[in-house]
Formats: structure tokens, C-alpha cells, sequence
């Protein structure tokens, strides 16, 4: 096929599903060529390329990433004929807008079914996906795993990728120790993510040929997890899976992409937070999801908080809270905050007033009031948190970030670090895993 007769594309991403949808669709693929990424959602990712190594043969020169604001000028600048939505955590309405820029400048804009770009396993899978990000998957693909183990069987983590650092060197990640988290120059995101895997003994897969992490993962696993992030779908073909929902949220499992999706695709709907929810937040939540899918299994857990509650009581804090959750997210507060209240503080102070540089942005684009998000997607950003941190007025820093920030920045006051853990209500979910478990015999 001659080149002038390939369709142009333009992949929308946040650096994660835009690669894995490239490599598994249009990679050596020559009815398409794709002309760009556009990147959003996650700062400092564009103005860089995916690299020929990755992209292969067809791409000599690597392929551009440029800003999504760019997108319309894209396609009239490359007379692109279809636009590629591959990230996740989106409104409906912010879809169809994007939708609306690619149609009037006279490109398709196409949503990939996710069976289309899920791999086969040799193993078994279990996928671990959620109707927002922040709902809870860490902490169920946690439980899960410490399941397996009792079974004497090996569970082996792979997470929804987050390159954003060189791509060509971060193709197939492999964590075992807290140090490789050092040595592959991880932010603070993926650190949240990949850390409490690692501290409970478990390896965790990622990067961005997923076909190659895969294939290295089956090598050493009885049972793959697919802990997934965001709201996105699988990579991998699950055999069974687990879609976590968050009440403090209900209602937005019926409007925000993908999210509705992989409800839709659950075996088992868990809904989290319970011990943090209302009675009629609950029910409002079990009722849009048995009305998207009355053939899955509900389940109930509790989101159980814990810490030092002596180094919070009476005090000023200082609130840090995970990252994506309160940013694209939309959550209000989180885990560090509901500590906070739990132990006694005496004050929870406005970390806003010492913001500074991109975090001082993150404050306008996302409308956070008084808790700090932790941002570190870049060192300048890690500084900026750190500047943060050390210019505020409080007596102890009170963190939910899921990394040890204490093996990243140094700062002048103590951290009392708040930890999350699911613990279902009942014993169904337990009796679920464990028959899975047993079936891999």
C-alpha cells in the first residue's frame, strides 16, 4: 500500500493507553500512519517524541508529542483523518468536545472497544480497575495479592503504565526493592503506586511495551494482578474482573469515562469507603450499578485508616493528599484528611497560601482548597512541593501520599505518614478470590 493511502492519526493520550493503543494497533501497521501524539492531563509530558526504538521501522524519526491544546491545528497541519481518544478519568461532556474539535476540522474520532487492545495471558488474571481514579485499587490489588500468598502461590503485580521519563529505557520496568524506584528515577506518582507493592513483598511490572512486560511477568508469576489506574480498561484479558466504586462519588460511575465501561465489564462491583459514606450515598451507588450490571457480584469493604494519632492531636497540620485523586480526580479530601479529623487536630491549615510555581497552578485548575496535592511529576515540581512543605506555618505534616516522602525530600517538620487498607465487610469477597485461587490449580 502506498503511503498517500494510509489513514493519518493522531493518538490523544497522558503518556500510558496512547503507547500500549499504538503498539498493539498501529505499530507495523501499514494501513495507518500516525502523525503525532497530543498529550494532557499530566504536566510536562509533550515537546518529546516516542522514540524509533518503540515505534518502529515505519517511524525513523520517532513520532512528535505535542500539547492537546494544539489538536485542531494537527489535523489541519497534517490532514489527519482520525483522532484516537487513549486516556481515561474524563467527563462525558470533555469527551464529546474533543469529539467536536476533531470533527470540525474533518477528522473521525474513534473510542478502541478494549478488547480490541487487550493481550492473552498463559496465567491467570485477576484485573483490578475502578469507576474513578482514587477509588481504591492499590489498596484491593494489595488484599488480593496477600490472598494469594496464602495459597502458597506467587502473585506478580502489573500496573497501568506511567512513563514519563525516557521511553526507549523505560520499555519493561521491573520492581522488587525500593531502591530500583531510585534507580529508574521514579516520581512521586509512580513511587504512590509501585511502593506498597514492593514493602509487602511483591514485584510490580510496568512501562510501555506491554507484549514485553507481559512475557517477562509470566515468567515469575503463578497469578497476575492488573492493577490498573485511573478508570481505565485492561490491558490484559482478565479472567476475572474486579471494578472498585466510590460512594463519595455516586453518580459518577454513570458520567465519566471509561468508568462506566469497566462497570459495565465487572464480575464483582466492590464498593469501597463504605465506613466513610452515607446510607444514601450507598444505595444511590447500588442502584446505578445494577442498572448497568445486575449480572455482577456486589461486594462492601471499609477504606480502614491508620496513624500515629498522638503526633496529630491538638496539633496545626499541614493535609497532603494522593495526587491524581484530588486533582483530575475531584476529590475533596482524602485519607490524610479524614486522620486529621479522626485523631483530634486542632487545625487543619490552608496549604494554598504557600503554594508556589505548578503547584500554585494545580490550585486554579482543579479548584483544591486547602489541602496540598502530591505533585512531583518532575525534580523542579518535587522542589516546589518541598518549598511548600517548609514555608508552611503548622506543627506536623500529615500525609496520605502512599510513598515515604522522607526517601525523597528532606523537610523541617515531622511527617506522620496515614496508611489505607481495604477490609470487605463479610466474608463473600474472601470466599470469591479464594475459589478463583483454588480453580489455578
Amino acid at each position: 500500500m502506498e503511503k498517500t493511502n494510509r489513514k493519518k492519526i493522531i493518538i490523544l493520550g497522558a503518556a500510558g493507553r496512547d503507547f500500549h493503543d499504538f503498539n498493539v494497533l498501529f505499530r507495523g501497521n501499514k494501513a495507518y500512519e500516525v502523525v503525532a501524539f497530543t498529550a494532557n492531563q499530566i504536566p510536562f509530558i509533550s515537546n518529546r517524541k516516542y522514540p524509533h526504538e518503540l515505534a518502529g521501522e515505519q517511524y525513523k524519526e520517532g513520532i512528535k508529542i505535542y500539547d492537546e491544546s494544539l489538536l485542531g491545528s494537527l489535523i489541519d497541519k497534517y490532514k489527519v483523518d482520525v483522532c484516537v481518544q487513549a486516556y481515561s478519568d474524563l467527563p462525558y461532556q470533555e469527551v464529546m468536545h474533543k469529539a467536536s474539535i476533531a470533527n470540525a476540522h474533518g477528522a473521525d474520532f474513534w473510542l478502541i472497544a478494549p478488547e480490541r487492545t487487550m493481550l492473552k495471558s498463559k496465567k491467570p488474571v485477576i484485573a483490578v480497575c475502578a469507576v474513578r481514579t482514587g477509588s481504591g485499587k492499590s489498596q484491593t490489588s494489595r488484599y488480593i495479592a496477600r490472598l494469594i500468598k496464602q495459597y502458597g502461590k506467587k502473585p506478580v503485580v502489573i500496573r497501568h503504565p506511567m512513563p514519563y521519563g525516557d521511553l526507549a529505557k523505560q520499555a519493561v520496568q521491573r520492581f522488587e526493592r525500593l531502591e530500583d524506584l531510585d534507580l529508574q528515577k521514579c516520581t512521586i506518582e509512580e513511587r504512590e503506586d509501585y511502593e506498597p507493592h514492593i514493602r509487602e513483598g511483591t514485584v510490580v511490572y510496568s512501562g510501555v511495551d506491554y507484549e514485553k512486560i507481559l512475557r517477562s511477568a509470566e515468567k515469575e508469576a503463578d497469578i497476575i494482578i492488573w492493577d490498573g489506574g485511573n478508570n481505565d480498561t485492561p490491558f490484559i484479558k482478565p479472567d476475572m474482573m474486579i471494578t472498585v466504586a466510590d460512594p463519595l462519588r455516586a453518580g459518577n460511575e454513570l458520567n465519566y469515562y471509561p468508568g462506566e465501561t469497566v462497570a459495565r465489564m465487572a464480575d464483582i462491583l466492590l464498593i469501597n469507603k463504605v465506613n466513610s459514606a452515607t446510607k444514601p450515598e450507598i444505595e444511590r451507588l447500588v442502584k446505578n450499578l445494577k442498572g448497568i450490571n445486575s449480572k455482577a457480584t456486589i461486594v462492601f469493604a471499609n477504606s480502614v485508616i491508620s496513624a500515629d494519632g498522638e503526633k496529630i492531636r491538638g496539633k496545626r497540620v499541614l493535609v497532603i493528599e494522593d495526587g491524581p485523586t484530588v486533582t483530575h480526580g475531584n476529590m475533596k479530601f482524602g485519607a490524610a484528611t479524614v486522620a486529621a479529623k479522626k485523631y483530634g487536630a486542632k487545625e487543619i491549615i490552608d496549604a494554598e497560601k504557600y503554594a508556589v510555581g505548578t503547584i500554585k497552578e494545580a490550585y486554579e485548575k482543579y479548584n483544591i482548597k486547602k489541602i496540598l496535592p502530591a505533585l512531583g511529576y518532575s525534580k523542579k515540581q518535587i522542589d516546589e512541593l518541598k518549598q511548600v512543605i517548609n514555608n508552611a506555618k503548622c506543627d506536623v505534616v500529615v500525609s496520605a501520599t502512599p510513598t515515604d516522602l522522607n526517601r525523597i525530600i528532606k523537610v523541617n517538620k515531622p511527617v506522620v505518614h496515614v496508611g489505607y487498607e481495604l477490609s470487605p465487610i463479610g466474608k463473600r469477597f474472601d470466599t470469591i478470590i479464594k475459589r478463583f485461587i483454588k480453580s489455578c490449580d
